[in-house]
């Protein structure tokens, strides 16, 4: 018998790792919370003059929150179903108005002081892969564990966040995590399909090759500027979204580039109209009509330069031709930083991030806000241009077992809505977020 023990043990640890991947494959459920709470203060700030859409000048503090339950099922082989009901609520600073890199990336979602009960995604993903490279996939929001080949091909349809699929950056993607600004959320000037909590109906579809991948989406456009009703003219009111993603290694660390392109399509307003229209008082929304439309294109590219220590930049531009629809007033956007881990002081789950903004407007667009026209979030009834930059530092602290996060931030805003004669603004921020 004993001869035959060398043979049993490599024998009994394939069947363990076969064990091991098959328990991997069989997560057929997934539940996970999160809540997230942001409190925001400015000081009082000196301005020449104010307009409807304008920061208070006022010293003020507001307070959002967001609490999201993520729903997951495995139908069958390479199907999946997504359940998230979210509620949110608070406000954002002076009604979330007056700078287009808005601080609190939270506030997006709160359509209301009062907190309101929604869907946020309701979505069927089907995946076929093929392949005998593997991914292990660990459990997550909105991830089911298992093992996933690294050719694939998916469809997705269903209500969801485009942020869920495209424009991801390892850094600078997530304000209930990462950087709070609006303009590090994403490419800024990208303005993606969302109703007003961030959430648009469509389909995406995805090719995934071991270094490389390429996603394509076609969504719903909402009736009104940031808004919530679905325009049901989907021949002539709709968006389409391309990326390409590329993954490399260099000197061992891990580096991706992000390549993103869109078209919207819809009931859109032209800046020049509206001046032409009324020189001393233009409105965008008197000039709406089917036929409109806004092109642009981003690049996005996150570099690890040690296992501690990443850096990111983004660079984004729309033709900026018709009014901002989805996500905030900005035509051109370039932003970079870098994110450190606590491992050197000892604190592994804690990190340090800094990074810096330069947001611009189109022609069009800031000779409509310079003739006192107003967008849905910015307009100061006169406009003194000048870029929009920004600084943002925080420290997120792992108060408890990786589940509880605490984080103060800064954020520094030099011309605040592009306005010379407004600011400089201080922002302080505590986060509080928890997630199981």
């Amino acid at each position: 018998m004993k001869k035959h023990i060398p043979l049993l043990i490599p024998l009994l640890s394939v069947i363990k790792i076969a064990c091991a991947q098959d328990t991997l494959k069989q997560e057929r459920f997934s539940f996970h919370f999160q809540q997230t709470i942001i409190t925001q203060f400015k000081p009082a700030f000196s301005a020449d003059y104010s307009g409807l859409n304008s920061l208070s000048t006022q010293k003020e503090t507001q307070s959002s929150i967001t609490s999201t339950f993520f729903g997951a099922a495995r139908l069958w082989k390479g199907a999946e179903a997504y359940f998230n009901p979210e509620i949110s609520g608070g406000s954002g600073l002076s009604k979330t108005l007056g700078v287009a890199g808005f601080p609190n990336g939270e506030t997006f979602r709160v359509g209301a002081a009062e907190p309101k009960i929604y869907i946020a995604r309701l979505y069927f993903k089907q995946n076929f892969e093929w392949g005998a490279e593997k991914d292990t996939i660990e459990g997550d929001a909105n991830q089911l564990a298992g093992l996933k080949s690294k050719r694939y091909f998916s469809i997705a349809v269903g209500k969801f966040g485009m942020a869920d699929f495209f424009d991801n950056n390892a850094f600078s993607h997530d304000p209930r995590s990462q950087f709070m600004n609006w303009a590090l959320m994403d490419n800024a000037a990208w303005d993606y399909p969302a109703n007003t909590r961030g959430y648009v109906i469509g389909s995406t579809i995805e090719l995934g090759q071991p270094t490389w991948a390429l996603r394509f989406a076609f969504t719903m456009v909402t009736t009104q500027a940031n808004e919530s009703v679905w325009d049901a003219k989907i021949g002539k009111a709709n968006t389409q979204t391309l990326e390409f993603e590329k993954r490399y290694m260099i000197k061992g660390n891990k580096g991706t580039l992000r390549l993103l392109a869109f078209r919207n399509n819809g009931k859109f307003g032209d800046y020049n109209l509206a001046v032409a229209q009324n020189p001393t008082a233009p409105n965008v929304d008197t000039t709406h009509a089917y036929g409109r439309h806004k092109y642009g294109f981003g690049i996005n590219a996150e570099q690890y330069l040690t296992k501690d220590f990443g850096v990111f930049a983004k660079a984004s531009y729309n033709d900026g031709h018709t009014e901002t629809w989805f996500f905030t007033e900005i035509d051109r956007s370039v932003t970079f930083g870098g994110v450190l881990k606590g491992n050197s002081w000892k604190r592994n789950d804690d990190e340090a991030g800094l990074a810096f903004i330069g947001n611009g407007l189109s022609a069009p667009h800031r000779n409509y806000l310079a003739a006192g026209g107003y967008g849905f979030l910015i307009g100061d009834g006169k406009l003194n241009y000048a870029p929009e930059m920004i600084a943002e530092l925080y420290y997120k602290i792992n108060a408890y077992q990786k589940k509880f996060f605490i984080t103060p931030d800064y954020q520094f805003i030099l011309n605040p809505a592009y306005n010379k004669d407004r600011g400089p603004v201080n922002v302080f921020s505590v986060r509080a977020h928890v997630e199981f």
